[in-house]
Protein backbone atom coordinates (compact mmCIF):
# COMPACT_ATOMS: atom_id res chain seq x y z
CA UNK A 1 0.00 0.00 0.00
CA UNK A 2 1.54 3.61 -0.97
CA UNK A 3 0.49 6.60 0.35
CA UNK A 4 1.07 9.95 0.06
CA UNK A 5 -0.12 12.81 2.63
CA UNK A 6 -0.86 16.40 1.56
CA UNK A 7 -1.35 19.23 3.74
CA UNK A 8 -4.21 21.23 2.49
CA UNK A 9 -4.21 24.06 4.82
CA UNK A 10 -3.12 24.39 8.47
CA UNK A 11 -6.00 21.91 9.68
CA UNK A 12 -7.05 20.14 6.11
CA UNK A 13 -5.15 16.91 5.38
CA UNK A 14 -5.36 14.66 2.19
CA UNK A 15 -4.29 11.09 1.86
CA UNK A 16 -3.66 9.40 -1.95
CA UNK A 17 -3.90 5.93 -1.02
CA UNK A 18 -3.10 3.33 -3.33
CA UNK A 19 -3.92 -0.29 -3.14
CA UNK A 20 -1.77 -2.88 -4.45
CA UNK A 21 -3.75 -5.62 -7.45
CA UNK A 22 -3.16 -8.46 -5.37
CA UNK A 23 -4.62 -7.02 -2.14
CA UNK A 24 -7.59 -5.89 -4.92
CA UNK A 25 -8.01 -9.29 -5.96
CA UNK A 26 -8.27 -11.02 -2.70
CA UNK A 27 -10.77 -9.16 -1.88
CA UNK A 28 -12.41 -9.58 -4.89
CA UNK A 29 -12.72 -13.42 -4.44
CA UNK A 30 -13.67 -13.03 -0.68
CA UNK A 31 -16.79 -10.76 -1.96
CA UNK A 32 -17.64 -13.84 -4.53
CA UNK A 33 -17.07 -16.57 -2.23
CA UNK A 34 -19.39 -14.75 0.08
CA UNK A 35 -21.84 -14.73 -2.45
CA UNK A 36 -21.52 -17.78 -3.85
CA UNK A 37 -22.06 -19.03 -0.59
CA UNK A 38 -25.47 -17.37 0.20
CA UNK A 39 -27.03 -16.41 -2.84
CA UNK A 40 -30.17 -18.74 -4.50
CA UNK A 41 -30.00 -18.81 -8.30
CA UNK A 42 -32.11 -20.85 -10.36
CA UNK A 43 -30.52 -24.04 -11.55
CA UNK A 44 -27.52 -23.73 -9.44
CA UNK A 45 -27.66 -25.65 -6.24
CA UNK A 46 -26.68 -23.54 -3.21
CA UNK A 47 -23.09 -22.71 -3.82
CA UNK A 48 -22.37 -24.14 -7.13
CA UNK A 49 -22.97 -21.56 -9.29
CA UNK A 50 -20.22 -20.24 -11.31
CA UNK A 51 -17.62 -17.30 -11.23
CA UNK A 52 -19.04 -16.30 -14.29
CA UNK A 53 -22.47 -16.47 -13.35
CA UNK A 54 -22.16 -15.30 -10.45
CA UNK A 55 -20.29 -12.17 -12.06
CA UNK A 56 -23.14 -11.39 -14.68
CA UNK A 57 -25.68 -10.80 -11.66
CA UNK A 58 -23.36 -9.23 -8.92
CA UNK A 59 -20.63 -7.11 -10.16
CA UNK A 60 -21.99 -3.66 -9.08
CA UNK A 61 -22.62 -5.38 -5.55
CA UNK A 62 -18.96 -6.88 -5.69
CA UNK A 63 -17.54 -3.55 -6.62
CA UNK A 64 -18.99 -1.32 -4.04
CA UNK A 65 -18.41 -4.39 -1.18
CA UNK A 66 -15.17 -4.59 -2.24
CA UNK A 67 -14.19 -0.59 -2.57
CA UNK A 68 -16.15 -0.33 1.07
CA UNK A 69 -14.07 -3.29 2.53
CA UNK A 70 -10.66 -2.03 1.23
CA UNK A 71 -11.47 1.60 2.32
CA UNK A 72 -12.26 0.63 5.93
CA UNK A 73 -9.24 -1.49 6.34
CA UNK A 74 -6.51 0.55 4.77
CA UNK A 75 -7.39 4.13 5.67
CA UNK A 76 -6.97 3.80 9.61
CA UNK A 77 -3.88 2.15 9.09
CA UNK A 78 -2.80 4.98 6.18
CA UNK A 79 -3.41 6.87 8.99
CA UNK A 80 -2.03 5.44 11.90
CA UNK A 81 1.46 4.75 9.91
CA UNK A 82 1.52 8.08 9.09
CA UNK A 83 0.93 9.56 12.33
CA UNK A 84 -2.23 11.54 11.78
CA UNK A 85 -5.56 11.83 13.59
CA UNK A 86 -8.40 13.40 12.09
CA UNK A 87 -11.13 15.33 14.52
CA UNK A 88 -13.56 14.42 12.06
CA UNK A 89 -14.85 11.55 9.77
CA UNK A 90 -12.96 11.51 6.51
CA UNK A 91 -14.45 12.12 3.07
CA UNK A 92 -13.42 9.41 0.71
CA UNK A 93 -13.15 10.13 -2.97
CA UNK A 94 -12.95 6.85 -4.39
CA UNK A 95 -11.14 6.82 -7.96
CA UNK A 96 -12.24 4.21 -10.80
CA UNK A 97 -12.86 0.33 -9.96
CA UNK A 98 -11.03 -2.50 -11.31
CA UNK A 99 -11.28 -6.16 -10.84
CA UNK A 100 -7.91 -6.66 -11.27
CA UNK A 101 -6.15 -3.59 -11.01
CA UNK A 102 -4.77 -1.62 -7.92
CA UNK A 103 -7.18 0.56 -6.41
CA UNK A 104 -7.03 4.54 -5.72
CA UNK A 105 -8.78 6.47 -3.68
CA UNK A 106 -8.42 10.18 -1.79
CA UNK A 107 -9.23 10.91 2.08
CA UNK A 108 -9.99 14.46 3.48
CA UNK A 109 -10.26 15.03 7.01
CA UNK A 110 -9.41 18.08 9.32
CA UNK A 111 -6.70 18.10 11.48
CA UNK A 112 -5.87 19.97 14.69
CA UNK A 113 -3.31 22.97 14.04
CA UNK A 114 0.12 22.64 14.95
CA UNK A 115 0.86 24.50 18.05
CA UNK A 116 5.08 25.51 18.26
CA UNK A 117 4.06 28.07 21.35
CA UNK A 118 1.42 29.51 23.22
CA UNK A 119 1.68 33.62 24.38
CA UNK A 120 -0.12 32.29 28.13
CA UNK A 121 2.48 33.90 30.60
CA UNK A 122 1.94 37.35 32.23
CA UNK A 123 -1.60 37.88 31.81
CA UNK A 124 -3.51 40.81 33.67
CA UNK A 125 -7.20 39.18 35.31
CA UNK A 126 -9.20 40.18 37.21
CA UNK A 127 -11.05 38.44 40.55
CA UNK A 128 -14.69 39.10 41.53
CA UNK A 129 -15.03 39.89 44.67
CA UNK A 130 -15.71 36.77 47.00
CA UNK A 131 -16.80 38.91 50.03
CA UNK A 132 -20.48 38.24 50.90
CA UNK A 133 -22.03 41.17 52.27
CA UNK A 134 -24.92 41.92 53.93
CA UNK A 135 -27.28 43.02 50.87
CA UNK A 136 -26.68 39.50 49.46
CA UNK A 137 -27.58 37.61 52.76
CA UNK A 138 -30.97 40.03 53.10
CA UNK A 139 -31.83 38.87 49.27
CA UNK A 140 -31.10 35.53 49.87
CA UNK A 141 -33.00 35.03 53.25
CA UNK A 142 -36.10 37.11 51.56
CA UNK A 143 -36.23 34.28 48.98
CA UNK A 144 -37.00 31.95 51.10
CA UNK A 145 -39.02 33.63 52.93
CA UNK A 146 -41.22 34.17 49.59
CA UNK A 147 -40.60 30.16 49.30
CA UNK A 148 -42.29 29.65 52.61
CA UNK A 149 -44.89 32.29 52.25
CA UNK A 150 -48.73 31.60 52.40
CA UNK A 151 -50.59 31.92 49.53
CA UNK A 152 -53.51 33.67 50.36
CA UNK A 153 -56.92 36.01 49.08
CA UNK A 154 -56.44 39.51 50.51
CA UNK A 155 -58.93 40.33 52.94
CA UNK A 156 -60.79 42.62 52.79
CA UNK A 157 -60.61 41.86 48.56
CA UNK A 158 -58.88 44.95 46.77
CA UNK A 159 -57.28 45.67 43.58
CA UNK A 160 -54.21 44.03 42.51
CA UNK A 161 -50.65 45.70 43.26
CA UNK A 162 -47.36 45.11 43.20
CA UNK A 163 -46.07 41.47 45.09
CA UNK A 164 -49.45 40.13 44.32
CA UNK A 165 -49.91 36.95 42.12
CA UNK A 166 -52.82 36.84 39.98
CA UNK A 167 -54.28 34.26 37.61
CA UNK A 168 -55.25 35.59 34.10
CA UNK A 169 -57.35 34.06 30.95
CA UNK A 170 -55.77 35.77 27.82
CA UNK A 171 -55.83 35.96 24.21
CA UNK A 172 -53.80 38.07 22.02
CA UNK A 173 -54.30 40.12 18.20
CA UNK A 174 -52.03 41.62 16.41
CA UNK A 175 -53.02 43.66 13.51
CA UNK A 176 -56.50 43.02 14.36
CA UNK A 177 -55.51 38.50 14.08
CA UNK A 178 -55.66 35.99 16.50
CA UNK A 179 -52.07 34.84 17.08
CA UNK A 180 -51.49 31.44 17.05
CA UNK A 181 -50.67 29.73 20.39
CA UNK A 182 -50.81 33.25 21.66
CA UNK A 183 -53.45 32.65 24.49
CA UNK A 184 -53.92 30.61 28.04
CA UNK A 185 -55.80 30.08 30.66
CA UNK A 186 -55.11 29.86 34.54
CA UNK A 187 -52.02 31.34 34.20
CA UNK A 188 -50.24 32.63 37.34
CA UNK A 189 -47.94 35.81 37.40
CA UNK A 190 -46.37 37.94 39.93
CA UNK A 191 -47.05 41.48 39.23
CA UNK A 192 -43.99 43.42 39.06
CA UNK A 193 -41.80 40.40 39.49
CA UNK A 194 -40.27 41.41 35.55
CA UNK A 195 -41.64 38.21 34.87
CA UNK A 196 -44.44 39.75 31.73
CA UNK A 197 -43.74 42.33 29.80
CA UNK A 198 -44.03 45.74 31.28
CA UNK A 199 -47.08 47.30 29.33
CA UNK A 200 -48.99 44.19 30.64
CA UNK A 201 -47.90 44.29 34.06
CA UNK A 202 -48.58 47.94 34.12
CA UNK A 203 -52.22 47.03 32.98
CA UNK A 204 -52.51 44.62 35.89
CA UNK A 205 -52.04 46.52 38.66
CA UNK A 206 -55.71 48.17 40.08
CA UNK A 207 -57.31 45.29 38.45
CA UNK A 208 -60.14 43.57 40.83
CA UNK A 209 -60.87 39.81 40.28
CA UNK A 210 -63.68 39.14 37.12
CA UNK A 211 -62.22 43.06 35.66
CA UNK A 212 -61.47 42.49 31.78
CA UNK A 213 -59.25 44.73 29.95
CA UNK A 214 -57.32 45.50 26.98
CA UNK A 215 -53.57 45.57 26.86
CA UNK A 216 -51.03 46.93 24.37
CA UNK A 217 -47.52 45.62 24.53
CA UNK A 218 -44.52 46.43 22.33
CA UNK A 219 -42.57 43.09 21.86
CA UNK A 220 -39.04 43.48 21.19
CA UNK A 221 -37.03 42.13 18.55
CA UNK A 222 -35.89 39.20 19.44
CA UNK A 223 -38.77 37.90 20.99
CA UNK A 224 -39.94 33.84 20.83
CA UNK A 225 -42.52 34.28 18.60
CA UNK A 226 -41.11 35.48 15.22
CA UNK A 227 -44.67 36.32 14.30
CA UNK A 228 -44.58 39.23 16.75
CA UNK A 229 -40.68 40.18 16.76
CA UNK A 230 -40.63 44.29 17.03
CA UNK A 231 -44.75 44.23 16.84
CA UNK A 232 -47.21 46.06 19.05
CA UNK A 233 -49.94 43.54 20.06
CA UNK A 234 -52.82 43.10 22.34
CA UNK A 235 -53.83 41.31 25.12
CA UNK A 236 -57.41 40.66 25.50
CA UNK A 237 -57.32 39.82 29.30
CA UNK A 238 -59.90 38.35 32.12
CA UNK A 239 -58.30 38.07 35.55
CA UNK A 240 -59.53 35.32 37.25
CA UNK A 241 -57.76 35.91 40.84
CA UNK A 242 -56.02 37.63 43.09
CA UNK A 243 -53.72 36.37 45.89
CA UNK A 244 -50.99 38.20 48.04
CA UNK A 245 -48.28 36.57 49.72
CA UNK A 246 -47.77 36.52 53.84
CA UNK A 247 -44.10 36.32 54.51
CA UNK A 248 -43.09 34.45 57.53
CA UNK A 249 -41.77 36.21 60.71
CA UNK A 250 -37.75 36.16 60.66
CA UNK A 251 -37.62 33.81 64.08
CA UNK A 252 -36.54 30.75 65.03
CA UNK A 253 -39.45 28.85 64.19
CA UNK A 254 -38.68 30.24 60.62
CA UNK A 255 -35.46 28.55 60.82
CA UNK A 256 -36.94 25.39 61.51
CA UNK A 257 -39.60 25.56 58.96
CA UNK A 258 -36.81 26.01 55.92
CA UNK A 259 -34.49 22.77 57.25
CA UNK A 260 -32.94 21.11 59.97
CA UNK A 261 -32.11 24.41 62.07
CA UNK A 262 -32.60 25.01 65.41
CA UNK A 263 -31.85 28.82 65.22
CA UNK A 264 -32.44 31.79 62.96
CA UNK A 265 -28.09 31.68 63.90
CA UNK A 266 -28.06 28.60 62.34
CA UNK A 267 -30.33 29.67 59.45
CA UNK A 268 -28.15 32.81 58.60
CA UNK A 269 -24.54 30.92 58.95
CA UNK A 270 -25.92 27.80 56.48
CA UNK A 271 -27.31 30.88 53.95
CA UNK A 272 -23.25 32.95 54.28
CA UNK A 273 -21.50 29.52 53.72
CA UNK A 274 -23.34 28.64 50.26
CA UNK A 275 -23.41 32.15 49.21
CA UNK A 276 -19.44 32.43 49.50
CA UNK A 277 -19.37 28.68 47.79
CA UNK A 278 -21.26 30.48 44.93
CA UNK A 279 -19.27 33.50 44.94
CA UNK A 280 -15.75 31.55 45.14
CA UNK A 281 -17.36 29.23 42.29
CA UNK A 282 -18.78 32.91 40.09
CA UNK A 283 -14.99 33.88 40.73
CA UNK A 284 -13.09 31.00 39.16
CA UNK A 285 -15.47 31.00 36.29
CA UNK A 286 -15.14 35.14 35.70
CA UNK A 287 -11.11 34.12 35.71
CA UNK A 288 -11.53 31.35 32.93
CA UNK A 289 -13.59 33.11 30.84
CA UNK A 290 -10.48 35.80 31.18
CA UNK A 291 -8.31 33.18 30.60
CA UNK A 292 -10.16 31.74 27.49
CA UNK A 293 -11.14 35.37 26.11
CA UNK A 294 -6.97 36.28 26.22
CA UNK A 295 -5.50 32.96 25.30
CA UNK A 296 -8.02 33.36 22.29
CA UNK A 297 -6.93 36.69 21.35
CA UNK A 298 -3.13 36.65 21.94
CA UNK A 299 -2.64 33.58 19.81
CA UNK A 300 -3.25 33.40 15.98
CA UNK A 301 -4.66 29.80 15.44
CA UNK A 302 -6.46 28.43 12.60
CA UNK A 303 -9.23 25.98 13.90
CA UNK A 304 -11.02 22.72 12.72
CA UNK A 305 -14.65 24.00 11.28
CA UNK A 306 -16.11 20.69 12.38
CA UNK A 307 -14.80 21.65 16.15
CA UNK A 308 -16.15 24.41 15.94
CA UNK A 309 -20.07 22.99 14.15
CA UNK A 310 -19.47 20.69 17.73
CA UNK A 311 -18.99 23.12 19.93
CA UNK A 312 -21.64 25.47 18.54
CA UNK A 313 -24.19 22.65 18.71
CA UNK A 314 -23.64 22.14 22.38
CA UNK A 315 -24.19 25.81 22.92
CA UNK A 316 -26.96 26.02 21.32
CA UNK A 317 -28.40 22.88 23.31
CA UNK A 318 -27.40 24.56 26.50
CA UNK A 319 -29.04 27.24 25.32
CA UNK A 320 -32.22 25.78 24.25
CA UNK A 321 -32.61 24.14 27.36
CA UNK A 322 -32.46 26.97 29.87
CA UNK A 323 -35.23 28.66 27.60
CA UNK A 324 -37.36 25.55 28.16
CA UNK A 325 -36.71 25.47 31.71
CA UNK A 326 -37.93 29.19 32.37
CA UNK A 327 -40.84 28.51 30.16
CA UNK A 328 -40.23 29.82 26.67
CA UNK A 329 -40.08 26.89 23.71
CA UNK A 330 -37.88 27.68 21.12
CA UNK A 331 -38.00 27.41 17.22
CA UNK A 332 -35.78 25.45 15.17
CA UNK A 333 -35.78 29.23 13.19
CA UNK A 334 -34.66 30.37 16.79
CA UNK A 335 -32.30 27.66 17.21
CA UNK A 336 -30.40 28.27 13.94
CA UNK A 337 -30.72 32.30 14.20
CA UNK A 338 -28.62 31.96 17.89
CA UNK A 339 -26.12 29.43 15.98
CA UNK A 340 -25.21 31.75 13.72
CA UNK A 341 -24.63 34.42 16.37
CA UNK A 342 -22.82 32.30 18.72
CA UNK A 343 -20.62 30.84 15.95
CA UNK A 344 -17.53 33.28 16.99
CA UNK A 345 -17.74 32.10 20.51
CA UNK A 346 -17.72 28.67 19.95
CA UNK A 347 -14.80 29.74 17.62
CA UNK A 348 -13.17 31.39 20.37
CA UNK A 349 -13.72 28.83 23.05
CA UNK A 350 -12.37 25.81 20.20
CA UNK A 351 -9.17 28.05 19.58
CA UNK A 352 -8.80 28.40 23.42
CA UNK A 353 -9.61 24.55 24.04
CA UNK A 354 -6.20 23.79 21.37
CA UNK A 355 -3.84 25.97 22.99
CA UNK A 356 -4.76 24.64 25.97
CA UNK A 357 -3.93 21.35 24.74
CA UNK A 358 -0.52 22.56 23.52
CA UNK A 359 0.45 23.72 26.68
CA UNK A 360 -0.19 20.23 28.35
CA UNK A 361 1.58 18.58 26.20
CA UNK A 362 4.09 21.02 26.21
CA UNK A 363 4.49 20.80 30.07
CA UNK A 364 3.48 17.17 30.56
CA UNK A 365 0.52 17.99 32.46
CA UNK A 366 -1.04 14.55 33.32
CA UNK A 367 -4.26 13.38 34.94
CA UNK A 368 -3.48 10.21 37.40
CA UNK A 369 -6.36 7.64 38.79
CA UNK A 370 -6.13 9.93 42.26
CA UNK A 371 -7.15 13.11 39.88
CA UNK A 372 -10.41 11.21 38.88
CA UNK A 373 -11.20 9.81 42.22
CA UNK A 374 -11.21 13.52 43.48
CA UNK A 375 -12.94 15.07 40.41
CA UNK A 376 -15.76 12.05 41.17
CA UNK A 377 -15.59 12.92 44.73
CA UNK A 378 -16.38 16.17 43.99
CA UNK A 379 -19.43 15.84 41.31
CA UNK A 380 -20.99 13.65 44.09
CA UNK A 381 -20.62 16.47 46.35
CA UNK A 382 -22.27 18.95 44.02
CA UNK A 383 -24.89 16.66 43.15
CA UNK A 384 -25.80 15.11 45.88
CA UNK A 385 -25.33 11.63 44.37
CA UNK A 386 -23.71 8.85 46.41
CA UNK A 387 -19.80 8.41 45.25
CA UNK A 388 -20.69 4.72 44.25
CA UNK A 389 -23.29 5.83 42.55
CA UNK A 390 -21.16 8.57 40.61
CA UNK A 391 -18.29 6.66 40.23
CA UNK A 392 -20.38 4.02 38.64
CA UNK A 393 -21.77 6.16 36.07
CA UNK A 394 -18.27 7.14 35.32
CA UNK A 395 -16.79 3.96 34.71
CA UNK A 396 -18.73 4.59 30.93
CA UNK A 397 -15.19 5.22 28.56
CA UNK A 398 -16.87 7.74 26.94
CA UNK A 399 -18.34 10.16 30.27
CA UNK A 400 -14.71 8.84 31.48
CA UNK A 401 -13.00 10.28 28.59
CA UNK A 402 -14.94 14.08 29.46
CA UNK A 403 -14.33 14.12 32.97
CA UNK A 404 -10.42 13.42 32.29
CA UNK A 405 -10.36 16.11 29.72
CA UNK A 406 -12.26 18.52 32.48
CA UNK A 407 -9.20 17.69 34.97
CA UNK A 408 -6.68 18.62 32.72
CA UNK A 409 -8.38 21.78 31.52
CA UNK A 410 -8.78 22.92 35.51
CA UNK A 411 -4.95 21.85 35.20
CA UNK A 412 -4.05 23.94 32.63
CA UNK A 413 -6.25 27.06 34.13
CA UNK A 414 -4.30 26.85 37.16
CA UNK A 415 -0.86 26.91 35.84
CA UNK A 416 -2.09 30.29 33.88
CA UNK A 417 -3.21 31.67 36.94
CA UNK A 418 -0.15 31.03 38.33
CA UNK A 419 1.49 32.69 36.02
CA UNK A 420 -1.10 35.70 35.43
CA UNK A 421 -1.38 39.12 37.33
CA UNK A 422 -4.05 38.74 39.43
CA UNK A 423 -6.05 41.97 40.84
CA UNK A 424 -8.86 41.50 43.35
CA UNK A 425 -12.19 43.45 42.02
CA UNK A 426 -14.46 45.17 44.89
CA UNK A 427 -17.05 44.16 42.90
CA UNK A 428 -18.60 40.41 43.12
CA UNK A 429 -19.34 38.24 40.27
CA UNK A 430 -23.40 38.19 39.52
CA UNK A 431 -24.89 35.48 42.22
CA UNK A 432 -28.34 35.90 41.12
CA UNK A 433 -31.65 34.23 42.20
CA UNK A 434 -33.34 31.41 41.67
CA UNK A 435 -37.25 31.99 40.84
CA UNK A 436 -39.65 30.69 43.25
CA UNK A 437 -42.34 30.47 41.20
CA UNK A 438 -43.24 27.85 38.10
CA UNK A 439 -42.41 30.09 34.85
CA UNK A 440 -45.59 31.85 33.07
CA UNK A 441 -45.74 30.87 29.16
CA UNK A 442 -43.13 32.80 27.27
CA UNK A 443 -45.58 34.35 24.71
CA UNK A 444 -45.93 37.01 28.24
CA UNK A 445 -42.53 37.28 29.29
CA UNK A 446 -40.97 39.27 25.69
CA UNK A 447 -37.45 37.96 26.41
CA UNK A 448 -35.53 37.05 23.40
CA UNK A 449 -33.11 34.01 23.39
CA UNK A 450 -30.77 34.03 26.18
CA UNK A 451 -27.19 35.51 25.92
CA UNK A 452 -25.45 33.43 23.09
CA UNK A 453 -21.90 33.35 25.55
CA UNK A 454 -22.50 30.18 26.97
CA UNK A 455 -20.05 28.25 30.20
CA UNK A 456 -19.40 25.83 28.31
CA UNK A 457 -16.59 24.04 28.97
CA UNK A 458 -13.97 23.62 26.26
CA UNK A 459 -12.49 19.74 27.74
CA UNK A 460 -13.12 18.38 24.56
CA UNK A 461 -10.31 20.19 22.24
CA UNK A 462 -7.81 20.41 25.82
CA UNK A 463 -8.39 16.17 26.17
Amino acid sequence: MQVQVTRISPVVMELAVEVPADTVRAEVDKAYSTIQRTARIRGFRPGKAPRQVLARMFAGKVATDVVNELVSTTLPKALSSNNVTPVNQPHVDPGAFDFASAFSYKARFEVSPDVSDVVYEGMELERPSIIVTEAMMAEQIELLRKAHARIEAPNPLRPAQAGDIVTIDFTLTADGKPIKDGSGEGVQLEIGSGQVLSDLDAALQGKNVDDTFDADAAFPAGHVNPVLRGKTATFHVKVKDIKQRILPSLDDEFAKDVGAFSTLVELRANVHTRLEKVLKDRAESALAEQIVEKLATSNTLDVPPSLVDQQSNLMVSELIQNARRSGQQPTQDDAARVRDQIRPEAEKKVRAGLLMAAIAKKLSVKVTDDDVRKGIEEIAMESGKNVAKVRAEYADPQRRTMLIGMVLEDKVFDIIEAKAVIRDSAAPAEVGSTPVDEPTEAILTGEPPPDPKSPSSVSSTVG
